[in-house]
């Protein structure tokens, strides 16, 4: 599984699921955080610990992350040496793009897997220092996803 890092949740509040989940399982919390991709606002969290990091976000009305469905498991994360070249091999391995964000200058994208009823997400390892830095300061680089 090399280039697995998180698993993550879309839910409609973020503090709820973090405090269910640090009273169920112990898990501690990076602050959450807001952003803005393209139209959409959303809100993020990172597990303290990881990897596996767990991730849970939420994202207004037609984003990504819409919760008007309910809350849900979404992605696995897997860091890419590569994502437009991953992402057409995900493709044609019948894991088609559920979703682009490098038109908006995001380097990742997501691959619906409808077997599991989840995407997969692939994020360019360029943003791993960013992702280290602003998550899990002083943790060691991760590998990317290897080739299939």
């Amino acid at each position: 599984m090399t280039g697995f890092y998180h698993l993550c949740f879309v839910v409609a509040d973020i503090e709820r699921a973090q405090d269910e989940l640090s009273r169920t399982v112990g898990v501690t919390w990076s602050p959450a955080r807001e952003g803005r991709l393209g139209d959409w606002d959303y809100r993020i969290a990172f597990s303290a610990e990881g990897p596996p990091f767990f991730e849970l976000i939420t994202g207004t009305e037609g984003s990504p992350w819409d919760t008007s469905t309910g809350n849900r498991f979404d992605h696995l994360g897997y860091w890419s040496a590569d994502v437009a070249a991953d992402s057409e091999r995900l493709a044609g391995e019948g894991a088609p793009v559920a979703f682009d964000a490098c038109p908006y200058g995001r380097p990742f994208s997501y691959h619906r897997l409808d077997s599991i009823g989840a995407r997969l997400e692939l994020v360019d390892v360029s943003a791993q220092p960013g992702f280290l830095a602003n998550w899990n300061p002083g943790g060691a680089a991760m590998p990317p996803l290897a080739p299939g």
